[in-house]
């Protein structure tokens, strides 16, 4: 789980094997559940080994109607299912002789052809502050510049934007990047803010536009999928990072943890190793935050116990306040 979470975090596609000898696991449905929290919107069901199952095409669409009827209650926009032999190649890169009876492409094919729509947030203005740039040489004595990478939202020269959390507004002087100043930035690109004003800005801060900010709060509403051998209970704490700001957080409450297999909430006292669950959160500090429905990366962060410094789960914010 802590492979696919984090791995999957920023993908546009994601691939989910099932062993054809087996059929569908708790494993299959968990990755594909994670896939969906994440709202990773292409979906790839490769059954594999089925040349451990004669090539039989009755096996296949038991699998494929099994699942599908299963992540009919998920959102994947996009849901496809491919007969793959990896040990033979077959349906990898050509299609199978071995299994003339499936008609569509093979997987590579698949993966060249499938049509990624943007999903990046150019709406809503968000830049996590990660360094003040602050030369002190005779040259550029007087420069301050404020570096991170762009989260959301278009920025360019003259826009009036506000800086949370203090509230202060000004307006964009100057964007740079590594060559001289550019017109426009906008995800995923890594630049440096000049303003017009001289404001007390550090990391961890972040600049919006002023009429189109995130919630700005210390209790988060989230869905977490859990990394760590020790399980979380309510009254625990832990480190959060988001984006650029770090943080304490307790957990206020456990609210249910997701049965993979039906889909169903539990009520629960823990959630165990790779266990995916909801909770509400109340920080020592405020975040400014987005639902990650709409914003993947202001919407996401993650808990670490501070005394091993491990990452102990992700998590996909729901509403904050």
């Amino acid at each position: 789980t802590r492979n696919m979470v984090t791995g999957a975090s920023t993908a546009d596609l994601s691939i989910v094997l099932v062993d054809a000898r087996k059929g569908v696991s708790e494993q299959t449905r968990r990755h594909a559940y994670i896939a969906s929290l994440l709202r990773i919107p292409h979906l790839v069901v490769c059954v594999n080994k089925m040349d451990l199952v004669s090539y039989d095409e009755d096996v296949f669409y038991g699998i494929l109607e099994e699942l599908t009827d299963w992540a009919s209650q998920l959102q994947i926009p996009d849901i496809t299912f491919i007969p793959i032999s990896a040990l033979n190649g077959d349906n990898v890169v050509e299609r199978s002789k071995e299994m003339q009876w499936y008609g569509a492409a093979p997987l590579l094919y698949h993966l060249e052809h499938v049509v990624i729509a943007p999903d990046r947030n150019l709406a809503d203005v968000r830049f996590p502050v990660q360094w003040v740039i602050r030369p002190m040489s005779d040259e550029h004595h007087d420069y301050r510049g404020y570096g991170g990478q762009v989260a959301g939202g278009v920025l360019r020269p003259g826009g009036e934007v506000v800086v949370l959390p203090s509230g202060q507004r000004t307006r964009i002087a100057a964007i740079e990047k590594w060559g001289g100043e550019v017109e426009v930035a906008f995800p995923t690109m890594s630049v440096a803010l000049r303003f017009s004003d001289e404001l007390d800005i550090s990391r961890g801060d972040m600049v919006v536009e002023a009429d189109d900010q995130p919630i700005t709060g210390r209790e988060l509403d989230a869905m977490i999928c859990w990394m760590s051998q020790e399980p979380l209970r309510p009254g625990a704490r832990y480190a959060i990072k988001h984006t650029t700001r770090t943080a304490r957080a307790v957990v206020a409450e456990l609210e249910h943890r997701v049965n993979v297999n039906t889909l169903s909430h539990e009520k629960t006292a823990a959630l165990e190793l790779n266990e995916i669950g909801r909770v509400r959160l109340r920080c020592s500090a405020p975040l400014m935050v987005d639902p990650y429905a709409r914003n993947r990366t202001t919407g996401s962060f993650i808990l670490i116990d501070e005394a091993t410094n491990d990452t102990v789960a992700a998590g996909m914010i729901l509403g904050a306040q």
